[in-house]
Formats: C-alpha cells, structure tokens, sequence
C-alpha cells in the first residue's frame, strides 16, 4: 500500500474509531466499573474482534456474507441478542468498588470473551468494511500484504480511542461509587436499547 494512500486510511480509521458504538460504550462501562487496566482485555478483545471482521471483509467474505438476505438478519438479530444479554447482565450486576485487586484469570477472559463478541457479532461493522475498505485495496499489489496492514492499522486506532475511553471513565470511579446500581442500570439500558434496535434497522 502506497504511504500516501496509508495516511488516507489512517485518517478515516481515526474517524470511524471516535464514532460512537457498542464497544466504544463497552469499554466506557468497564473502564468505570473495572479500571482501565483490567479494561485492556476488554478493548483486546474488541481490536482482534475488529481485525477478524475487518480481514474477512478485504478478503471478499464480507460482500458474500451481505449479499444472502437471510444471513444478514440472522447476523442481526444474534448480534442484538447478545447485546440485550449485556446489558442484561450489566443491570443486575452489583455496584462497582473500589478495590485495587488484580483481576482473576476467570474474570479477564470473560471481559475479553465481552469485547470480542461484542465487535464480531455487529453486522453494522460488517457494512461499514465493506463499504469502506475496497477503495484502498490496490488489486495489482499482494491482498495478503494489503489486508494484514490494513486490518493492524484500524486495530491500533481502534487500541487507543477505545483505552483513552476506559482511562477517562476511570477517572469519575469515585463518583461512580457513590451512585450505587444507577450507572449500571443506564449503561445496561443503553446495551439493551441498541440490541432491540440492531436487528430492526435497516
């Protein structure tokens, strides 16, 4: 891939990164709720989450996928299960605390399991790869070479919008503490608004 057309991608990748969506609010939540340190396997996650999508689509499975009806809306409507599942989980969960233990090897699978299913099981980032990423595709240079830059690019970006969330929402932690399950029932809300919505929109 050409520097110059590089660039240009880095800057879109910059763009759709800062754009709200589940993951960006997932890593909000836990950053609140766990730390920002404890969030990185969240956010990891969500990146290889991203960067598996994102290969697929380079690679032509993305526009295979979109172009079976049927397949699409079950993408859909698995993808809003999950996050009403989410959100579910995060309504009844307990308030957050302070503690400053580390987090278990249990505990940092399941938020990498969140992060990871979160991003995959989002159809709207399977739209969005598709559509964006063939413009930088360059069919007389190695598409192996082109997808594995352009998949480790967008997942760096995506690396430090998404760290840069979960510190700044670590930040409020105290104040967080002091609102009890409200925080969890609004985020959990907002989960559970955007799965009731994915399937349904168009």
């Amino acid at each position: 891939m050409p520097f110059d057309t590089w660039l240009l991608y880095l800057v879109t990748c910059c763009g759709i990164a800062v754009v709200p969506g589940p993951n960006a609010l997932l890593a909000l939540t836990h950053g609140a709720i766990h730390g920002r340190r404890r969030t990185l396997f969240t956010i990891s996650g969500g990146v290889l989450g991203f960067a598996v999508v994102l290969s697929l689509c380079a690679l032509g499975l993305g526009a295979l996928i979109q172009a079976s009806a049927t397949g699409f809306i079950v993408l859909k409507i698995a993808g809003g299960l999950y996050l009403i599942w989410l959100g579910l989980g995060l309504w009844r969960s307990a308030p957050i605390s302070l503690d400053s233990m580390g987090a278990s090897s249990s505990q940092r699978w399941s938020l990498f399991r969140q992060g990871l299913l979160s991003a995959i099981s989002n159809p709207k980032a399977l739209l969005l790869f598709t559509a964006f990423i063939p413009p930088f595709l360059d069919p007389h240079r190695n598409l192996i070479a082109q997808t594995a830059a352009i998949a480790l690019t967008y997942a760096v970006v995506e690396f430090c919008v998404e760290y840069l969330v979960a510190s700044a929402a670590n930040r409020v932690r105290p104040w967080l503490a002091r609102t009890g399950r409200r925080f969890n029932k609004v985020c959990g809300g907002f989960f559970v608004l955007f799965g009731l919505a994915l399937p349904i929109h168009s």
